[in-house]
């Protein structure tokens, strides 16, 4: 069983989010270890991009905390290898096309190989467009994660069938960040996927609460929550691996 099989394979997965190298990559480093330790299933972490258009304002300052601090691609590789033997959660990259598009497709598949990442998530890659970096990753093991959203609608389906991993789901139109109210629209989308095909669904966008969590939890497969903890590193800095556990900690028995 693979890493990413593995994170669905005892109960509902969480899923927690941080921006590599925010606020420098020593702090990133004890909150990946701080989040394994809480219990999630998989880490995703951002790679701090200047113009992250999928994202809200929390992680959007984030990355320019990030860049500012001197991040790079090729400094979280490093930590990525550095956390693997210790974190047996998978670890998945987020990142925009572009970093990829520069280093080209095939030697970033492989860097993600040989620095333990399992799976990429690109949120600027449309689906009908992905067989470009599709092969290398399948050549090299890893990933690369297909998302679904409201306005998915019929490519739905097909998505669903070809797509391997988990389905990233985004629970409401718009950007990142937390939401006080989440709609019907991620249980639509998971019941339309569950009709054709059994790959593990991931509810985030917006869940930033342990009721919210639990209440995704009750029909999906897993629960990404991003914002809410790139708002706790913002408030604490150096200082928030400890609250940052403690938050992952809440989470993760709300869903179990």
């Amino acid at each position: 069983m693979n890493r990413i099989a593995g994170a669905f394979s005892s109960g509902k997965a969480f899923i927690p989010f941080v921006t590599g190298g925010d606020p420098d990559l020593e702090t990133t480093e004890r909150v990946l270890y701080a989040l394994a330790g809480a219990g999630a299933d998989a880490i995703e972490i951002g790679v701090p991009f200047s113009d992250p258009i999928a994202e809200g304002p929390v992680i959007e300052a984030a990355s320019e905390r990030a860049l500012g601090a001197g991040c790079t691609v090729e400094k979280l590789f490093g930590l990525a290898a550095r956390v693997r033997a210790d974190i047996k959660a998978p670890l998945l990259f987020m990142t925009y096309y572009n970093p990829v598009f520069a280093r080209g497709v095939s030697s970033f598949a492989a860097r993600c190989a040989e620095s333990g990442v399992d799976g990429l998530i690109v949120p600027d890659l449309p689906f009908e467009e992905r067989d470009e970096l599709l092969g290398p990753c399948v050549s090299e093991g890893v990933e690369l994660i297909s998302l679904i959203a409201p306005t998915s609608g019929d490519r739905i389906a097909g998505i669903a069938k070809s797509s391997g991993g988990f389905l990233y789901c985004v629970s409401s139109l718009g950007v990142t960040g937390e939401r006080r109210e989440l709609g019907n629209d991620a249980r639509r989308m998971v019941e339309r996927v569950r009709r054709v095909s059994d790959i593990p669904c991931a509810v985030g966008f917006g869940v930033s609460t342990p009721e919210q969590a639990r209440a995704i939890a009750g029909f999906a497969d897993g629960v990404i929550v991003g914002s809410a903890i790139v708002r706790i590193i913002a408030e604490h800095g150096r200082d928030c691996v400890g609250p940052v556990g403690r938050f992952a900690e809440e989470i993760k028995r709300a869903i179990s």
